[in-house]
């Protein structure tokens, strides 16, 4: 996963209500999808407002917006028959700013909107539009700001879990102990792993956390290790990750007795970024998802050749949209950008494999399965090409 939901962590005590009171608002005002929207016109320039972070003192946002902006181009010049005017609005990273600039770009004639970046600036823009008829196609992967007229294009833990769960328990691995980090994110993935599990025909045989500190996860190890062997769990799901828990919380369970040669490790997160991930001892053996390798490392070296640098994770989404887009304004011509148009069963091809929307403004991802041998990244079932398939 990337880490979109990091602003949202950050700044979880003082954003949480902020959320809700978004996703409230929206909900009292009776706002839902744009199920018409603007039309795209027959053969004509479809303005697409691209909402990226660029603006903010952080440099980091910036570095963002640039990569955003450089994968929509990228995804502009590969389409063919169809001609999408792309206007870039600044949003500062901010809620406030992303509300105004989608309301700025709706005025100026955004047939759609594609970003922002982060969850509660999507959430904002959101509501600023949606009785405007235009639905907005974010780059975050927090299901909290899903619906209504936003749809995210993030890859969801609920996403990753289905596929992972799926894996698992049609190999016999169907009873499984969840650990999770304590922070709003790990909830969250809690949660879709448990969804997941149950949604597949699996059993949660028990779940564990800790304190997210180095003397927390050695305080909690011992509990954690019992817990697994006491539930006769066949898997451990972890939604830690390399930057987080996942270096010391792998290696101490492996050194009280939940040897992954025995008890299957699953990953929510991807366990091979960095790439040194894949040396820990710990998690070999392990299982975890991503996307389609062969179309995202086409992807990834276009754009190196053309930008003289490898593409952030993320960078993806913004090709995704404007293939969305443009695959909309191919099949219908004079159709519009709506719901419905965006929620085709069939799906789009993006940078990573098929993904489609959901009707609840999630997105589904077409995920391979890959498993850690010595090391090495190995895929053990490809991701599927289309939504009839494995996964599905």
């Amino acid at each position: 996963m990337f880490p979109v939901l990091s602003r949202v962590r950050v700044f979880a005590v003082q954003t949480v209500l902020l959320v809700f009171a978004l996703v409230l608002s929206a909900c009292d005002s009776g706002v839902g999808p744009a199920a018409s929207g603007p039309a795209t016109g027959n053969g004509s320039v479809i303005p697409v407002a691209l909402l990226v972070p660029g603006g903010s003192s952080d440099a980091n946002d910036n570095f963002i917006a640039t990569s955003l902006e450089n994968a929509a181009r990228m995804a502009i010049a590969d389409l063919g028959g169809v001609q999408i005017d792309l206007r870039v609005y600044n949003t500062q990273g901010s809620p406030e700013t992303a509300a105004a600039m989608a309301s700025q770009a709706v005025d100026e004639g955004a047939a759609i909107i594609l970003g922002p970046f982060f969850a509660l600036e999507a959430n904002a823009a959101g509501v600023a539009v949606a009785s405007r008829g235009v639905n907005v196609l974010s780059f975050s992967n927090n299901p909290d700001v899903a619906g209504g007229n936003v749809f995210i294009l993030g890859q969801t833990f609920d996403s990753t879990a289905r596929r992972l769960a799926g894996y698992a328990v049609k190999r016999g691995v169907d009873r499984v102990m969840i650990v999770h980090d304590p922070d709003p994110a790990g909830q969250i993935g809690k949660d879709a792993i448990q969804r997941a599990v149950t949604g597949a025909g699996g059993t949660v045989a028990a779940v564990g956390t800790y304190e997210f500190s180095q003397n927390g996860i050695i305080a909690a190890i011992p509990g954690l290790a019992a817990s697994a062997k006491s539930s006769g769990a066949t898997a451990l799901f972890l939604t830690a990750d390399n930057a987080g828990a996942l270096p010391l919380l792998s290696q101490l369970l492996m050194e009280n007795g939940v040897n992954p040669a025995s008890t299957q490790f699953i990953g929510l997160a991807r366990w091979d970024i960095p790439p040194a991930t894949l040396a820990l001892p710990g998690v070999q053996g392990a299982w975890f998802a991503l996307p389609d390798p062969g179309t995202n490392s086409q992807f990834q070296a276009r754009y190196a050749g053309a930008y003289g640098e490898a593409p952030p994770i993320y960078a993806g989404l913004a090709y995704d949209g404007i293939a969305a887009i443009g695959a909309i304004a191919k099949s219908g011509g004079g159709s519009t950008l709506s719901a419905t148009a965006l929620t085709q069963t069939a799906g789009f091809v993006g940078v990573g494999g098929i993904f489609r929307l959901r009707p609840d403004g999630t997105t589904d991802r077409g995920l391979a399965v890959a498993q850690i041998q010595n090391s090495t990244l190995v895929i053990v079932e490809p991701a599927p090409n289309n939504f009839g398939g494995v996964g599905f």
